[in-house]
């Protein structure tokens, strides 16, 4: 599978001759923490009570993390944030059976903790960051390359995940639950058909390599756009064909390619929503056909727009 990559801040990471992130050298704090999955004292970090304008950037590799905007003091004893850069953070189940683990989700490094349900701000989501485990860049200094979403549900989202991850341009590929009525819904619920939410897929991508309509092209092309609340054998309303847009440009061109199919012939049932809250799936189904190192049973591209 094609390497997935975050843009980063101009100047603050790398690649080598081959496209790969060069990690920056450690020294043992950092390894102990980033690498070896420790946790620095509390009240002790660097960035602890930093209220400056910038972004948090991964001290390993220096992908953007989290905006000044979403960090609160919450009081814990170490940088909490209620919200991340859409993409830049991976949820994992933690060794010890109870806690989700956040890591970078460029290169793995170990950032803390993500705790829900506290209600310390409207989102009541706290990432609880080790200091070490960042690199603050002030607002004056960032340059961060533009990055740009894309909401889609077209069936099971494994599928649709794997598909759209091997895009030109395309960064990351997030699996969640969205359209519904039930916040921070699991897949138990979902499936229950009593959430309203679809399985859905959020693509972060790079508008100077791709755009939203050759994306919406894909997807129209990777699921079957004419069966309503199902996909192949998956059936049921989380399963429908659904594009959640994120701007009137999107809404159009997602209208235009679905013109486009109907004067082919094809009786399209994809519904266009405005995009609402995205809500990440559990972490076992993420990435789920690379780490299974098989193919999708539902999903495979056929040309429709040539």
């Amino acid at each position: 599978m094609k390497q997935i990559a975050l843009i980063a801040l101009i100047g603050l990471m790398s690649l080598n001759a081959h496209g790969q992130t060069m990690k920056k050298a450690l020294n043992a704090e950092e390894r102990r923490v980033i690498l070896g999955k420790g946790t620095e004292a509390p009240f002790t970090g660097q960035y602890y009570k930093t209220k400056e304008k910038g972004t948090y950037v991964c001290r390993q590799c220096g992908a953007p993390l989290y905006r000044s905007d979403d960090k609160f003091d919450s009081g814990c004893g170490w940088p909490s944030f209620d919200d991340e850069i859409p993409g830049a953070v991976k949820r994992l189940p933690d060794a010890d059976g109870r806690r989700t683990e956040i890591v970078c989700a460029q290169c793995g490094g170990h950032l803390g903790h993500v705790f829900e349900g506290e209600g310390f701000t409207p989102k009541n989501t706290r990432h609880c960051v080790n200091s070490v485990s960042m690199e603050f860049v002030p607002a004056d200094e960032a340059k961060t390359a533009r990055t740009d979403t894309a909401i889609f549900a077209g069936g099971c989202f494994w599928g649709v995940e794997h598909l759209m991850q091997q895009a030109p341009g395309v960064l990351t590929v997030e699996s969640g639950y969205t359209g519904g009525r039930t916040a921070h819904p699991t897949y138990e619920q979902v499936c229950s058909h009593t959430t309203g939410h679809a399985e859905a897929v959020r693509v972060t991508f790079d508008p100077s390599k791709t755009d939203y309509e050759t994306l919406a092209r894909l997807f129209f092309e990777i699921h079957d756009p004419t069966q309503a609340d199902g996909q192949g054998p998956d059936i049921g309303d989380q399963y429908r064909s659904e594009v959640f847009y994120n701007s009137p440009e999107q809404k159009a061109a997602a209208e235009k390619l679905i013109a486009r199919l109907k004067a082919k012939g094809y009786r399209v049932v994809t519904k266009v929503t405005p995009a609402t809250a995205f809500w990440p799936a559990e972490p076992y189904h993420q990435d789920y056909y690379e780490r299974k190192g098989s193919q999708p049973y539902c999903h495979r591209r056929v040309k429709r727009f040539e």
